[in-house]
């Protein structure tokens, strides 16, 4: 009998009535392959057609076949295993393995093979039911190299890549995704959104937007914040990913964190320049306001002595020319104030020179005096200076170094406009210490809440617009330093320090 005929037994197991004969039947025309074991001897009792057609034997080529006449040579399928695993059916009543059959011209069939013991009339046989499962393998195995290859690339690629679902929950990340989102090792991400920042077109943006935008293919921005290090910023693409079990999204993203620094740093340059420019202009404008004002200052103060030294002369109506001496002295002492206005903005702005020269630190917070009483008093703001009574001598920018001066005490001063402190209470101090001189500003405001350096320039409404980030610039390029702290006792200290050196005062 070829391996193509019906492979049916000659005559069918002894069975009672049509019921049985045609159960018999149905099981030989099962694609499922079975042969039936003695269950004593484990000889090969008989074979539907789908296991002979399979193995190339017929029913009567397989009885008297044993295990290695139908098995893989390999180790794995000797017969002593073959017949332990039917001996374990017997006693057990079924026994599951991964057996690989060998047909007559020789092919190797892995096979997925269920031993069962089944009582007959007869007695015990083992009923063992397999099937071709190369297809299966072949599958698996190429599964799993796909998988390996994506583990290997999610786990050495410098790769940001992101499957999040439909509520921005993170189900799978390479590894350099998680260490960008400063994931620690062994911990379930979450929602992107609880890691990053979401930015979309320049602007803050939820993940729902930005899942909604993505038709299929979206550009998006995250902003990693870190609290000592530099954030991290990513940029790519979120793309909509069809699955059966719903939407998926697939997050591709690059860092870009040296591109964004660097457009910060160039837009921190281009205010620079521009508060540079502008500061020069503002210098000249109150030079020449100075030099404007101080000639009909003199002129008025001149003639208001004319008319002093003319009353003198008047003795026939001296209550008359009492009077009007007392109004024109105090016309006479509001142009002085006015001349010594003039006097101080042309002293402060008449050097220009960006060159550093030999200067005594408390010269400089005298000058600035004048300006910062004048912008306090409107505030009710007390301004107290406390001076070193030794000189203080530094190699610096004298107009720079003023202006930072002045940037400090008039950001405290709006800060104490704004609070509730009662008495509102400002204090200047100037000394030296372990080789340095030092200028603080501290007041009973309400007390800084961030480091204000990290801020960029003009960051209020108003003022002149240089910043705390350019007066940190202003000291650090002189060899100085810039410090800011809240006090316990509420308020806050600004300072910087200096080195002092030796040289000639040119005050």
């Amino acid at each position: 009998m070829s391996a193509r005929e019906p492979a049916l037994p000659v005559t069918p197991p002894t069975t009672e009535g049509m019921e049985s004969r045609d159960f018999f039947w149905m099981w030989d025309a099962s694609p499922v392959c079975m042969l039936i074991h003695d269950a004593q001897t484990k000889e090969i009792l008989w074979a539907n057609a789908a296991a002979c057609r399979m193995l190339e034997f017929s029913v009567t080529e397989l009885k008297p076949l044993k295990a290695p006449d139908m098995s893989s040579p390999a180790r794995q399928y000797d017969r002593a295993i073959g017949l332990a695993w039917l001996q374990k059916a017997v006693d057990q009543g079924s026994s599951s393995i991964e057996w690989h059959y060998r047909s007559r011209s020789g092919r190797v069939i892995p096979t997925e093979a269920i031993a069962t013991r089944v009582a007959l009339s007869r007695g015990l046989v083992v009923m063992v039911q397999f099937r071709d499962i190369q297809r299966e393998l072949t599958v698996r195995r190429e599964l799993d190299i796909t998988n390996s290859y994506v583990s290997a690339i999610g786990h050495h690629a410098s790769v940001n890549i992101l499957v999040l679902d439909a509520a921005g929950v993170v189900e799978y990340a390479t590894d350099a995704a998680l260490l960008s989102l400063s994931v620690p090792p062994g911990e379930h991400p979450g929602a992107l959104a609880d890691l990053a920042e979401l930015h979309r077109n320049d602007a803050p943006a939820t993940w729902e937007e930005i899942r909604d935008s993505a038709a299929p293919v979206a550009r998006l921005r995250i902003a990693v914040k870190r609290p000592v290090d530099a954030d991290v910023w990513l940029e790519g693409t979120v793309e909509r990913l069809e699955e059966h079990a719903g939407d998926g999204y697939l997050v591709v993203l690059q860092d870009v964190s040296d591109r964004v620094n660097a457009e910060a740093h160039r837009a921190r340059e281009r205010y620079r320049e521009n508060y540079l420019a502008r500061y020069t202009a503002m210098g000249d404008m109150a030079m020449a306001i100075a030099h404007e004002l101080g000639q009909p200052l003199s002129a008025a103060s001149n003639f208001l002595r004319g008319v002093t030294a003319r009353l003198d002369g008047v003795e026939d109506q001296q209550p008359v020319a009492e009077d009007v001496r007392s109004a024109v002295e105090l016309a006479r002492t509001q142009i002085d104030r006015a001349a010594a206005v003039v006097g101080s903005v042309r002293s402060f702005v008449g050097h220009q020179e960006q060159d550093a020269q030999v200067v005594d630190l408390r010269s400089i917070v005298d000058e600035c005096g004048y300006f910062v009483r004048l912008r306090a008093k409107p505030v009710n703001v007390d301004v107290e200076v406390v001076s070193s009574g030794i000189p203080l001598l530094v190699c610096c920018e004298r107009v720079l170094i003023g202006q930072v001066i002045l940037n400090l005490c008039f950001n405290a001063i709006e800060e104490l406009a704004a609070a509730d402190s009662e008495p509102r209470r400002l204090r200047v101090d100037v000394g030296e210490s372990s080789g340095v001189a030092m200028v603080t500003v501290t007041d009973n405001g309400r007390g800084i809440q961030f480091d204000p350096f990290q801020q960029s320039f003009a960051s209020r409404p108003r003022g002149s617009g240089i910043g705390l980030i350019l007066s940190q610039r202003i000291v650090t390029r002189q060899g100085g330093n810039i410090w800011a702290k809240r006090l316990a006792e509420g308020g806050s200290e600004f300072g910087f320090a200096l080195p002092l050196t030796v040289g000639e005062d040119d005050l």
